[in-house]
């Protein structure tokens, strides 16, 4: 296919050129958006009275002819071609000859390349945005189911306090809430068009840039022509998103793998969600959970590449820009992927309640509710610690817990205690009792969840 923009060159291409330069491998997947950005402009062109209107409406109807045939296969991209740009013009010109040629008439390919990722971008949020929704329904009804369930909380992977399933799992639900809201705010600044700004510096040509923007559902404009074909704020800002969808999956995914272990066998993961061992036949493995927690490193690694492509660039468009759609493309297809298997995963597994309630039995995660029942009986929090202290320590050397001690023995250590100390370290009451908003009480954790409900129910 002959290049559009030869005309300057007395030699051909050298065909490994060709290759190297060509990007119609990976931004074919924009064909939808460069055709609406095309139909738009076109549309604006005759309304500005800068084409004839008869022109503009053949270009229109063409186009989503195009459209039709590249979406029902009766066309096909060709791989010659050297980007979806150029590959869509020259068939708009093969077919309607002359008229097409006016589809560029005050357009550049930089604008033009600037909007398509602009709206492809978008619309790939959308469907982020759509599979965290899923996500936060699915972690809110398996918190729901558990909100009684009773299990140890960590830190440092000691067991430290008691909490509830559901507590858990909300905190993970408020990490996706925060990636969605995150998302909706890198859609509204990659939702404003760059066309118009021409390859820097704009156009002579009366546009209406306010128009094109109209027609494609976009919020406003670029203000700065040169800004606005060299931008990819938006896209490094969705990578860096993606990113952090990626770690807080990650980090959730390192709990399904522990969690799933024999040591700790709080879950049990669905058999379509697992596999086996070529040697051991015993083994059901974590696979799903553990590539993506492996594909979260791929993600940050595009995450690098674009920061690095952009880093050295002069104003305004340069080649080095054509390296951000596979990036970017790279970081969508991962992040949706995991996002989808890992919603249909956790969706699909088993919790453990009883295992979870003895795990919550050991380990003296009452201790710090002991020593507050003493500061209630008026003892300074560090003395009541020490006392706390101590009596783990018997415990551990008698091989005993909380709930078994006599009373006489908690009075030679303290003579504050009584029989409610049976009551304050109770498993239950050492969980509802922590009333405080956002706290792992039961009705804390129905309050959270018809907050999340809301939250995802608002996810557009």
């Amino acid at each position: 296919m002959a290049k559009l923009w030869d005309a300057r060159f007395s030699k051909a291409e050298n065909g490994r050129v060709n290759d190297f330069n060509s990007s119609i491998s990976f931004d074919c997947r924009m064909f939808r958006e460069d055709i609406a950005g095309s139909i738009a402009h076109a549309t604006m062109l005759g309304r500005c009275g800068i084409i004839e209107a008869s022109e503009a409406d053949k270009i229109v109807k063409t186009l989503r002819e195009i459209l039709a045939d590249l979406e029902s296969g009766a066309l096909a991209i060709d791989p010659e071609a050297e980007d979806i740009h150029m590959f869509v013009e020259e068939i708009l010109t093969k077919r309607i000859g002359d008229t097409g040629k006016r589809l560029h008439t005050a357009r550049s390919r930089n604008d033009q390349v600037a909007l398509d990722i602009r709206l492809y971008l978008r619309s790939q949020i959308d469907d982020i945005r759509a599979l965290l929704r899923e996500l936060l329904t699915t972690l809110v009804d398996i918190a729901e189911a558990n909100a009684d369930a009773v299990m140890p909380g960590y830190t440092h992977l000691q067991r430290a306090q008691p909490v509830t399933f559901g507590h858990y799992l909300l905190a993970y639900a408020q990490m996706f809430l925060r990636d969605a809201e995150r998302l909706g705010q890198i859609r509204a600044r990659t939702n404003i068009s760059p066309l118009g700004s021409g390859a820097l510096a704009s156009t002579t040509y009366p546009i209406d840039r306010a128009l094109v923007a109209e027609l494609l559902d976009m919020d406003g404009i670029t203000e700065n022509s040169m800004d606005g074909v060299s931008d990819r704020d938006f896209l490094a800002e969705l990578i860096f998103a993606l990113s952090l969808v990626m770690m807080h999956l990650s980090r959730f995914s390192e709990e399904i793998i522990l969690w799933c272990s024999s040591e700790f066998s709080f879950i049990e993961l669905d058999d379509a969600f697992s596999t086996g061992s070529s040697i051991m036949p015993q083994k059901k493995n974590p696979d799903i959970a553990e590539l993506v927690r492996g594909k979260t490193g791929r993600v940050y690694g595009d995450l690098t590449a674009i920061l690095t492509a952009l880093k050295g660039i002069p104003l305004a468009y340069n080649k080095d820009m054509q390296e951000d759609k596979e990036a970017v493309f790279d970081a969508i297809d991962h992040t949706k992927l995991c996002v989808e298997l890992f919603t249909a995963m956790i969706a699909s597994m088993t919790v453990k309640t009883e295992r979870l309630r003895e795990a919550a039995s050991g380990g003296f995660i009452n201790a710090t509710d002991c020593a507050d029942y003493l500061v209630k009986k008026g003892l300074p929090f560090r003395d009541a610690y020490r006392v706390s202290g101590r009596l783990v320590a018997f415990c551990i050397a008698n091989k005993t817990d909380f709930e078994s001690l006599p009373l006489d023995t908690y009075r030679e250590f303290s003579p504050l205690f009584d029989e409610g100390i049976y009551d304050a370290v109770d498993l239950d009451n050492c969980v509802n009792r922590r009333t405080v908003y956002g706290g792992p009480s039961h009705e804390s954790v129905l309050r959270q969840i018809a907050l999340v409900r809301d939250g995802a129910a608002r996810i557009e």
